[in-house]
């Protein structure tokens, strides 16, 4: 039986939590599952693993540094297993930036590296502004304006698709 390692970077919890619908779909698909926040990683043990996921979310136009940075010491291993990419941002909340070959950050950053994932997914994050300290909040407006999305909002507004997690999670259990 297949094991699966997927590897996660969060800021405000929404990675965690589609990385943990993506575990929770595969282990329905009997696959045997490891979910490890990025800062708890034994890299040691990836190799162990069949397929790995790699889910990060994005801030400030940048995916997280741990992440990119075990991408980079790990390429050649990577480009061994079958794995996937996941980016998780909001500029995906918009149907002509939710995909691989549209999503500004997704196109920026593979170009940038030389792993080569088996399958490449974006999928939306959500907005609480609530959570977000003054700068972050003020940054996060800036970046909802120039980008025509809410700019205010007292409940949070999930733009992940659920449906579509648990879609990339069967078909990743089927490679």
């Amino acid at each position: 039986m297949n094991k699966t390692i997927i590897i996660y970077a969060t800021v405000d919890g929404q990675t965690q939590k589609i990385s943990q619908a993506i575990a929770q779909t595969l282990k329905s698909e009997r696959c045997i599952v490891d979910l490890v926040r990025i800062d708890q990683l034994q890299e040691s043990q990836v190799a162990h693993y069949d397929k790995i996921i790699v889910a990060s979310s994005i801030r400030y136009g940048k995916h997280n540094k741990q992440i990119i940075d075990f991408i980079n010491r790990n390429t050649p291993l990577l480009n061994t297993k079958k794995t996937a990419f996941v980016s998780v941002n909001l500029v995906a909340r918009k149907a002509e930036k939710s995909s691989a070959t549209t999503n500004p950050y997704v196109v920026k950053f593979i170009r940038k590296i030389a792993w080569k994932p088996t399958v490449i997914q974006v999928f939306a994050g959500r907005i609480d502004y609530k959570l977000y300290s003054l700068r972050d909040r003020l940054i996060i407006k800036l970046i909802m304006f120039i980008t025509k999305g809410p700019m205010r909002s007292k409940e949070p507004i999930e733009y992940t698709n659920w449906d579509e997690v648990r879609q990339f999670s069967r078909n990743f259990a089927q490679l």
